[in-house]
């Protein structure tokens, strides 16, 4: 019974630093540049001088369903943030919360 209240507590601390995390996630809209990592080939080529020849291939086949984390005709509603913004923000959220849900159970129920 220790051990449920106990996990119980650590799922609750979780969820409430996720919530934090959340909400504030979108502070990243005022700081100036890019995010980390999210270069195209044309900023590396930029920042660094050259593109390695994987990224350039890669970057051919991958297209994003939310360019630029904007719906298709979409508007600003914050300077920086689009409503796909928000979108893939929640998306991303629930994707992981649901992974780590599953590995959970499966963990859960392996013992």
């Amino acid at each position: 019974m220790r051990v449920v209240k106990s996990m119980e507590k650590n799922v609750k601390v979780f969820l409430i630093a996720l919530g934090v995390l959340v909400i504030l996630a979108p502070l990243g809209l005022l700081a100036s540049g890019t995010a980390y990592g999210e270069w195209g080939p044309e900023d590396l080529q930029q920042m660094v001088g050259y593109v390695p020849a994987g990224l350039q291939h890669l970057s051919e086949l991958w297209h994003p369903l939310l360019p630029d984390y904007d719906f298709p005709g979409g508007h600003d509603t914050v300077p920086g943030a689009t409503p796909g913004y928000y979108v893939s923000a929640m998306v991303g959220v629930i994707l992981c919360a649901g992974f780590m849900y599953g590995v959970g159970k499966a963990i859960a129920k392996r013992d």
